[in-house]
């Protein structure tokens, strides 16, 4: 029993922020190109790594996963990606700060662990177009409040 408590003690989520970058009505959607979400657009992001913050990790993984530079300007949400096995239980746990962010500059292209990507036009994230991650189109709604004031 307390071999198992210990084992669930040291289990904590991973934290990751996602860049969501407005621009001429359209979004910047990356396809993952491994778990969790293979195949699927999403925001581009990644793990924030120890002493930087979920800003500057938004900032970053855009950067390295698409080549385009912006700057964070404000969290929009978090978001917990639970992944269970068949009977229940957690086998994957991430909590995503969104991280709305203003584009300067670059040409969008897929590197690092994203196959593709895309400046989606509001209406394909609303409507579901695209095959995506959870909460894709929910987070766009957030961050077109602050784009459209």
């Amino acid at each position: 029993m307390f071999r198992q408590l210990i084992g669930t003690m040291q289990r904590s989520p991973s934290l990751a922020a996602i860049a969501v970058v407005l621009r001429n009505n359209r979004v910047l959607l990356a396809r993952r190109g491994k778990s969790p979400d293979k195949g699927l657009w999403g925001y581009p992001g990644g793990h924030v790594e120890w002493g930087e913050t979920a800003l500057e990790a938004a900032a970053r993984e855009l950067h390295e996963e698409t080549g385009v530079v912006a700057r964070p300007e404000g969290y929009l949400t978090n978001v917990d990606v639970l992944r269970c096995a068949a009977d229940g239980t957690a086998q994957a746990h991430f909590l995503l700060a969104a991280v709305r962010c203003t584009y300067i500059s670059g040409t969008a292209r897929a590197a690092d662990d994203v196959t593709a990507v895309h400046w989606a036009d509001f209406s394909d994230v609303e409507t579901g177009t695209l095959g995506m991650s959870d909460q894709v189109a929910e987070i766009l709604a957030l961050a077109r409040r602050y784009h459209d004031r």
